[in-house]
Formats: structure tokens, sequence, C-alpha cells
């Protein structure tokens, strides 16, 4: 097995940061003029994540390519991070978008596309009951409100290394085996054990304890986690979740925001799954800002039961709802993406290119002899967050494998090749839009990048 020499990548780091820098004098000058009205010179301030000194500043995207302000062109395998996965402006979502504007933006009303899209989403999903919010990250804040006020619990669940936007709930880690907040979290109100219990993936063991004490409200886990790396389940553990939460009565909300890429239902409905709730964000309306909440038969009722009067008396202040939430023109965008982009034909073509892209980074790590693992997930591929020749099966495993130094040089030699990839970790995600083309060039410059790192 080959080895990376640290003092190799620190070298070659230089060299990329230089090329960089050159070939990029307009980004640069852009960002020097944002850090004096914008903080951290972007506009939220992850976006400083990226690789490099300076991020890319954006012209033009569309399908699966982004040009940049210096003329640049990337082949684009982060797809905003999946909120673009069926490729930037789809036509028909951008044609149902300028065809609805001049219609009437947001009106605290529902539309006709409202009930379309609820229908589609319990037909997709098997959950009869829905409700569209702007973000994953407000799906998911709700769906724990609703599950506590039915259960009468106040802690929740969720596994470690999770990702569910910025649910203060969730944003917790294990460390030497005791939960804190998680080190990016920033001014969490309290010490997020006190909502919340936190074990690893694949424990079913530590989950059973975890649920004796009849005091969580909810599970809200992804079905397969993607936020740190990939980390599939292990045969039988979806039973033994859906088995466990029954019997200590708590809730399973899946967050399929992420996993929607496994196939136009997301892994639940392609591996049968039954949560009692599921939120989905991001990809749902074509790169719109619009998520969902899907509730089962028996959860409905019993929010119905608990929550109908106040909700009629004083919905305003319910903590469930924002006044843009459902509007009109997101709801149409998400209509025409349900309907003609995220389709059986457009997963099939996704899938068939995923299934290519890892096989090549699998070869290239093979024949270099890297003591690297490739996982695929429907139309996402990982191999870098955890550089370690076995997948891991929990967060922790995966956290031991991370190399930051590693993974950031990789990324900037993928983006002066004209790659580009989610700055978070080394995903990448295939769109209907990506051709064969764009497949083998990635598996280029994957084999280029790794030559230079083992000389």
């Amino acid at each position: 097995m080959v080895n990376i020499d640290c003092s190799r990548i620190r070298e070659l780091q230089e060299k990329e940061e230089k090329k960089f820098i050159e070939a990029r004098p307009k980004s640069s000058a852009l960002f020097q003029r944002a850090k004096k009205s914008l903080l951290a010179g972007v506009p939220m301030n992850w976006m400083v994540r990226w690789a490099g000194p300076f991020p890319v500043f954006v012209a033009r995207a569309k399908g699966a390519h982004i040009t940049d302000v210096d003329g640049h062109q990337y082949i684009d395998f982060c797809l905003g991070d999946t909120g673009a996965m069926f490729g930037h402006s789809p036509k028909a979502v951008t044609d149902a978008v300028k065809n609805h504007i001049d219609n009437g933006i947001t009106t605290m009303l529902p539309t006709e596309d409202s009930v379309w899209v609820g229908e589609e989403l319990a037909r997709r999903f098997g959950l009869p009951y829905w409700q569209i919010v702007m973000t994953a990250t407000d799906a998911n804040r709700f769906s724990i409100r609703l599950a506590r006020v039915i259960t009468g619990r106040k802690k929740i669940l969720v596994f470690n290394g999770c990702y569910h936007g910025s649910v203060d709930e969730a944003l917790i880690w294990i460390r030497d085996g005791k939960a804190i907040p998680g080190p990016s979290n920033t001014g969490p109100a309290i010490d997020p054990a006190t909502t919340t219990r936190i074990v690893e993936f694949n424990d079913i063991p530590a989950l059973e304890e975890a649920l004796s004490h009849e005091d969580v409200a909810c599970v809200l886990c992804e079905p397969a986690m993607t936020n740190i790396g990939i980390i599939l389940p292990e045969e039988g553990y979806h039973d033994a979740l859906r088995e466990i939460t029954k019997r200590h009565e708590t809730l399973l909300i899946f967050d399929e925001t992420h996993t929607i890429c496994t196939g136009p239902g997301g892994y639940t409905r392609e591996h049968r799954l039954k949560p009692d709730m599921m939120t989905i964000g991001k990809p749902i309306a074509g790169g719109i800002p619009a998520a969902a909440y899907g509730i089962s038969e028996e959860v409905a009722e019993r929010i119905q039961d608990r929550v109908a009067e106040t909700m009629k008396t004083d919905a305003s202040s319910s903590g469930v709802g924002g006044t843009l939430s459902g509007n009109a023109l997101a709801v149409a965008a998400m209509r025409t993406n349900l309907e003609k982009v995220m389709t059986e034909e457009a997963y099939d073509r996704m899938i068939t290119l995923a299934e290519r892209l890892a096989n090549g980074i699998k070869e290239v790590i093979k024949s270099r002899g890297l003591p690297w693992h490739v996982i695929r997930l429907g139309a996402r591929v990982e191999y870098g967050y955890s550089f370690q020749p076995q997948p891991p099966r929990n967060g922790s495993e995966a956290q031991a494998g991370e190399n930051l130094e590693l993974d950031r040089l990789m990324h900037l030699m993928a983006l002066n090749r004209g790659v580009l990839l989610t700055p978070f970790h080394y995903m990448a995600l295939v769109s209907p839009e990506t051709t064969e083309k764009d497949v083998d060039r990635y598996n280029e410059v994957f084999a280029e990048c790794v030559d230079l790192l083992i000389g």
C-alpha cells in the first residue's frame, strides 16, 4: 500500500495555491471588495470553506457546468451540494417559473399546484400527508416540534456525525464517549446533551439503551449517512431501528435531503422502509428554495387531536410555519420538477453514470496501490472523507480517517483542472445533464492528482 508523505502534500498545496491565484484575478478582486460589506467576504459564511485562498465567483451555471468571472469552465460535481442535483436551471423549471412569476409569488393562500404536489409526494414516498416549507432545516425543526407535542417527550435522538441543517438539537458530537456540542456550533443556547441523546450509527445495543429511558420523542436520521462521507446501514439495521422505535413509542423521522440521490422515492421507497415522518429539501424544486415533510396516517391523527385547536386560535405563534412557506412560486417549481425533471429516466441515467464514475475511481486507487475505498449511493460517489481501506460503519470511524490537509489539496487540484466538488468532503454527485465525457474527465483528473501525490 502506498502512503502519502505529508511534506509532499504541503509542497503541492503551495504550488496549486499559486496557480489558483494567478489564474483568477477577477475572483480575487471581487473577494477583496466583498470583505468591505459581507461578513468574511461571502453572503453565507460556509462559502469560505472552498479550496483556495478565496472562493471562485460564478458568472453562469447551466446544466452540469459552471463558468466563473475569469472565464474558467468547470464540470460541476458539487451541484449546489444537492440543491442542483438535476442540473442548474432545468428548462422545464425555469419555464414554469417565468410563466408563473407574473401571477403572484406569494399570497399566504393555497394553489391548485399545492394539491398536485401533495398527491405526488404521497405517491412517491408512501406517507399520506404533507406540509410545504422553505428549507430542510425548517422541515426537520417542525417535525421535531410535532413529535414532541404528540409524545409528550422532550428529547430527540440523532447519530454521531449527522447533519440536519441548523437544528440546534442535532449539532452534537460524541468525543471520548461523551456528548458534546459540535465544534462548529455557533452560540448554542444550552448544552445539546440536555435535549439530545446521541449514539453511533449501526450500533443496535446503543440504540436500544438510549431509547429504553422512554424520554425520546423521535429519532431523526438519514437512512444512510451522507454528511460524514457515506455510511451505509448494515444488513438488518433498519429492521432493528424500526422495531426498537415502535416498541419504545418513539417516532422515526427520515431526512431524505441527500439520500434522494438513491431514486425517485429516495432511500425509503428503494428499500421499502416505513418511517413515521420524512423530510426532504434542496433539489425538490429544481434549485428554488422549497422543502417538505410527510406524515403517516397515525401521526396525522395524533397531530390533529393535539394541535388543531391551538392552530385555529393562535397559529402565528405555534413555532410551525413561516410566512413564505408553501408560496405559490416555489410550489409551481416543485410541481414541474417532480413531474418533468425528477423522473425514473433521469435517475436511470444518473445512476449509470455514477457507476461509471465509481468504477473509474476504484481502478485508479487499485492500480496505484492506495489504501482508500469508494462508496456509491445512487447518483452519489465518495472516497475522500475517510482515507482508509475499509468503509466506516459509524461517525467515529469516519472521523478517524480524516486528513484535512490531503482533502483540501485534492479539492484544489481538481478545481485547478476544471472539476468542482463539494467543499465539505470529497463527494461527487452526478446529474441528468452530466455526460460520459464529463465522468471520464473527472477520472482523468483524479488519476493525474494521485500521480502527482505519489510521485
